[in-house]
């Protein structure tokens, strides 16, 4: 059933797309798994930070999660990567990082180069919290057709 038709009276609504970019392999799938458990989310891990801009660029995701430690390439330059190109350049961006405690990340305002950030190992509660605050803007600003 397309995204515009009802079911039930309600609309049925599109999965967001949200890509993962860390080197932890373990903690990627884990990530996927919950979100997509919940049935709002298609969910795309890349553990190669080398290639993540293209598989954001192929994927066209509403919302990047982005670890800021990786081997190849540092979070920081991969979201400049991702911001230098026009067609991306509004996607949202949470930055997650085991370089600050959890209460320092839950601090409002607490950004790292603009973006938000989730300390490492995630809450999955505060992950999807954090989400959510940032995927109206990716609907709104994304309007580009897949």
């Amino acid at each position: 059933m397309p995204a515009h038709e009802t079911f039930a009276g309600s609309a049925v609504k599109e999965e967001r797309r949200i890509l993962i970019v860390d080197d932890e392999r373990d903690s990627t799938h884990l990530v996927k798994i919950l979100l997509e458990k919940i049935g709002r989310y298609c969910v795309l891990e890349e553990n190669d930070a080398a290639k993540a801009y293209q598989s954001a660029r192929d994927f066209r995701p509403d919302l990047i999660l982005l670890d800021i430690m990786m081997p190849q390439r540092d979070g920081g330059d991969v979201a400049a990567e991702i911001e230098a190109d026009p067609g991306m350049q509004r996607t949202p961006i949470i930055f997650l990082t085991a370089l600050v405690t959890k209460a320092e990340a839950a601090k409002a305002g607490f950004h790292v180069q603009g973006h938000p950030v989730v300390a490492k190992p995630v809450n999955i509660s505060e992950l999807i919290k954090r989400i959510e605050e940032n995927l109206p803007a990716a609907s709104l600003l994304n309007g580009v057709e897949r």
